[in-house]
């Protein structure tokens, strides 16, 4: 991560706030009975965890992740390029202001970005530095917290998935449970309690140190059009602490739903519990309900939460059948976001080689087929696929421009001179065109298959035959 003066400086154990004879303030004190359960705590962690933190090989995969993750500057407009130069000066007294629990995080950088259900989900971008520190403590804190977690917990964790968790669903509906309490927490990120957060943080995190940065963390303002603002709640998305912060809250619900034996999966802050009737479905969901205001001051969506059908219901994109045995399938919400990613790069097309075209849309296609990998319903992927190549024909179509120029390319690619003539003077629109038999002729599938456009159809079909 660094050279120099920063790669020589020793290791200095004890040099903490606990050896200062001062004791630092952390949010959350008296507050350790918050969620009702008891702190049990960890003896391995008690000290020390800020000296494992700033360790010179924990530091070095920090900075190697950061600067694979790239990621926008925060307030102080320093790029990730900058953070090697910066660490070569600036790092030997970072880190004995992190030892001596005396530094402070500058705030984070507000932006907005639009959710896919509608609104918006605020962001807030710390400093590469930041980013820096807090992917540090991530690896660190993760594996404290991590193996106690919840087995129905899918978010954010090392070798678990968001499919993992579809598939559970899938399992839980299969075994007769069906009806699904869909619970959707209101702005969730921006709501988190600081001080029952720091109860949960402080069972099995007893450095005083780490607390304290991690209450500036939760605490640092967020700068939107020039004006700092202090933030007593929430922990925003955009640094790598959040996540696993989110993680140790919700456990606490997890914990619950485990002791009143419900069936259900969670990731993030979606969570899905799984019941045998209507009936049963919203007892639960008033209960929860109820849970989370008072136990965890957390509150939920109304709008976006229900006690319905699980094939009436989205689950991190992927819905399901009503069959006995359910098929998990892509929900259209998320064909419709696809699509309007494609067009986007489909825009673009006109101006350049067919081929060049689909070479750009072939990542995210793959991309897309392999996030829903585990849907069984084909019929999706059929009509993704005709959509797609109608699309790039339209593209060929236009760019043949004139009548002349669309005849011969017709009948260089088959089709008589009639027929081809007849096409190319029809009068009609690049779209209706796109769509006719002339150019499904001109330009079949295996036409697109030899320019190496990926088939949805295709990869379905290997990857059932895999599976």
């Amino acid at each position: 991560m660094t050279t120099g003066a920063a790669e020589g400086r020793a290791e200095t154990p004890g040099a903490t706030s606990e050896g200062s004879g001062r004791k630092p303030r952390v949010a959350g004190r008296g507050a350790a009975n918050v969620t009702g359960r008891k702190a049990t705590p960890s003896p391995e962690a008690a000290t020390g965890l800020m000296a494992r933190i700033v360790s010179r090989g924990n530091m070095m995969v920090a900075y190697s992740r950061v600067m694979r993750n790239k990621g926008a500057p925060g307030v102080d407009e320093m790029p990730v390029t900058a953070l090697k130069g910066y660490l070569q000066t600036e790092w030997p007294r970072i880190r004995e202001e992190l030892l001596a629990g005396k530094y402070h995080p500058q705030p984070v950088r507000k932006v907005e970005i639009p959710k896919p259900g509608g609104g918006t989900r605020m962001l807030g971008i710390p400093t590469v530095l930041d980013r820096l520190i807090q992917q540090a403590m991530h690896q660190v804190l993760s594996p404290l917290f991590d193996p106690d977690f919840s087995e129905h917990s899918y978010g954010f964790r090392p070798g678990r998935s968001a499919q993992q968790a579809v598939k559970a669903a899938q399992k839980h509906v299969e075994s007769g449970l069906r009806w699904v309490v869909d619970i959707d927490l209101e702005k969730f990120f921006d709501r988190v309690h600081h001080d029952t957060l720091m109860s949960l943080v402080k069972r099995k995190a007893r450095d005083r140190v780490v607390l304290l940065l991690i209450d500036r963390y939760l605490k640092a303002g967020i700068l939107e059009r020039g004006l700092t603002t202090a933030r007593s709640e929430g922990t925003p998305q955009g640094g790598p602490l959040s996540p696993l912060l989110s993680n140790i809250l919700l456990d606490e619900l997890d914990k619950e739903l485990e002791t009143r034996g419900h069936k259900f999966c969670r990731y993030a802050d979606d969570a899905n519990i799984y019941v045998a009737t209507r009936t049963s479905g919203e007892r639960v969901m008033a209960s929860i309900t109820n849970y989370l205001s008072e136990r965890l001051k957390l509150a939920v969506n109304r709008s976006k939460s229900a006690v319905d059908r699980p094939w009436n219901r989205v689950f991190l994109s992927y819905s399901m059948t009503r069959h006995y045995k359910p098929r998990l399938t892509v929900a259209k919400k998320a064909v419709t976001r696809f699509k309007a990613g494609l067009r986007k790069v489909l825009r673009q097309g006109k101006g350049k080689n067919i081929q060049t075209t689909i070479e750009e849309t072939n990542p995210k296609v793959r991309g897309w087929l392999n996030y829903f990998r585990y849907s069984e319903v084909k019929g999706i992927f059929e009509e993704l696929d005709g959509w797609l190549r109608r699309k790039l024909r339209r593209i060929l179509w236009k760019q043949w421009k004139r009548s002349y120029t669309r005849a011969k390319n017709l009948m260089r690619r088959g089709l008589s001179e009639r027929n081809a003539w007849q096409s190319a003077t029809n009068g009609r629109g690049p779209w209706w065109n796109a769509g006719a038999v002339h150019m499904r002729l001109a330009t079949p599938k295996t036409y697109f298959d030899k320019l190496g456009l990926v088939s949805l159809m295709d990869q379905f079909h290997r990857l059932q035959h895999a599976s």
